[in-house]
């Protein structure tokens, strides 16, 4: 006997989202920490250092990219799914599960292809070149991370999957399990067996391994929708729905490597004709710093998606069955919270910006790295309260079904602006020109976002409800 999602139209939503959000929140927030405690294993490691660092900082991006298509496939499968269980068409949302499966399993191994053939080009794209020292490091760890990339594809993209399936719990634990075991290995493969960044990939790539295997097993012992041997033949169709309703997490990763790419590129740029910066020694040192904020944004913005990607299969369910009323308390309950993140993320980074910058190994570098990390902190994040807002916007627009909204909105924040003021405030500002680009882009987009905000209230305030 199947089991039924019918308690999603029918439970309080304030219990749905500390059922659905928190398990989401815990798991992204794992998934992140995978580059970031390498990152701080490898910033306290003293043969490694600054140098370390800014080859993470390099390498990072790339893993977003894989990042991006995965969950592009297991987010816009999870919505489907959502909303097909609303409609009480389980059979579509079965073949959704089949078809997402495939489609993960064959960009993982395209992926890992390009990365293997291209690997030198794709570091010096992404700012390697810097110093001999980083470029050395990043190819080593961008190789072995490179190898994980299937199985670090697989586990993400099912994750959103598992959770519509109604197992958030499990989908929190495939994750922990991984990252704990990164976390044990880290230390033993850095400072025990000395193997540098090779052992923090490996570290790395062993845990996402664990997820996957656990995600396997799941999909095998799925309660609603376990897809049958028909379900994964590929269907276009469905291939094309889930995909859209994906798009906007795809967007919202791949731009930050854009995004990335601009920054990483004008810090080398702009920081080689810095009188600081611009020696040998210390040419490392802006990539590093603004790396690292790149990871404690990341950490504060884990917990605003995980938030806003739990919801999903609560606003698909609810949109689907035509409960406009669920969907409008969610909403606000839901920008309320996210807002309250970033007011927390943004006390932090004013604040704290040397205890921050003193977990990633700050005691072992020069004077020119904490000044420089401190103005980073409070600059590129001033406005951290804004881009929270925006990124839940982009999200609920995304599980209600308006593909379009949420992509538009998406791509101005992360395309047009992420990348458009990296590269044109730099020629004014130099190098804070890369640390306000983030506080402009974010108003900017708020600007629009809250256009949107108010007409998805008016729509839930229209009498009648035709699902999406």
């Amino acid at each position: 006997m199947e089991h039924s999602n019918q308690f999603l139209g029918t439970e309080r939503i304030g219990k749905l989202m500390t059922t659905y959000a928190v398990p989401c929140i815990i798991s992204l927030l794992v998934g992140a920490l995978y580059n970031i405690v390498d990152q701080i294993f490898i910033a306290n490691a003293s043969y490694l250092g600054s140098y370390g660092n800014a080859a993470n900082t390099v390498v990072f991006p790339l893993t977003v990219v894989a990042l991006a298509i995965a969950v592009m496939i297991g987010d816009g499968c999870c919505a489907f799914v959502s909303i097909s269980l609303g409609k009480d068409e389980t059979e579509s949302a079965r073949r959704s599960v089949g078809n997402s499966i495939l489609m993960s399993i064959a960009s993982s191994l395209i992926i890992t292809a390009l990365y293997l053939l291209f690997q030198t080009q794709i570091i010096s794209m992404f700012g390697g070149t810097v110093n001999e020292e980083t470029f050395r490091y990043s190819q080593e760890y961008f190789f072995y991370i490179s190898l994980g990339i299937p199985f670090y594809m697989f586990g993400q993209s099912m994750n959103p999957v598992i959770r519509a399936d109604g197992s958030p719990r499990f989908a929190m634990a495939s994750t922990l399990a991984g990252a704990a075991a990164n976390i044990i290995l880290d230390p033993i493969f850095i400072f025990l067996f000395k193997w540098g960044m090779m052992g923090a990939a490996v570290a790395t790539v062993i845990g996402q391994i664990i997820t996957a295997a656990l995600a396997v097993w799941y999909i095998l012992h799925m309660k609603i929708m376990k897809p049958c041997r028909h379900d994964f033949r590929i269907d276009l169709k469905v291939c094309g729905r889930t995909l859209l309703l994906g798009i906007t997490s795809f967007l919202s990763q791949i731009s930050l490597v854009a995004s990335m790419a601009a920054v990483n590129n004008m810090l080398r740029k702009y920081g080689a004709a810095d009188a600081v910066f611009g020696q040998a020694q210390y040419a490392q040192i802006p990539m590093a710093v603004v790396g690292i904020v790149m990871k404690f944004f990341q950490i504060v913005i884990s917990i605003v998606v995980g938030m806003a990607a739990g919801c999903i299969p609560v606003v698909g369910f609810n949109i689907g069955a035509g409960k406009k009323a669920r969907v409008k308390e969610l909403f606000t309950r839901l920008l309320i919270a996210e807002a309250l993140v970033g007011a927390a993320g943004f006390l932090l980074a004013v604040f704290c910006p040397r205890q921050l910058i003193a977990v990633f190994g700050a005691a072992n570098e020069s004077i020119y790295y904490t000044e420089f990390a401190v103005k980073a902190f409070r600059t590129y994040l001033c406005l951290i309260i804004l881009a929270c807002v925006n990124k839940a916007c982009f999200i609920f627009l995304q599980a209600m079904g308006k593909a379009a909204e949420s992509t538009i909105l998406s791509m101005i924040r992360e395309v047009v602006f992420g990348v458009g003021f990296a590269l044109l405030l730099p020629i004014f500002l130099g190098l804070d020109g890369v640390l306000f680009s983030m506080p402009v882009s974010d108003l900017l987009t708020f600007i629009v976002a809250v256009v949107l905000i108010r007409r998805t209230y008016s729509e839930l305030n229209e009498k009648g409800a035709s699902p999406v």
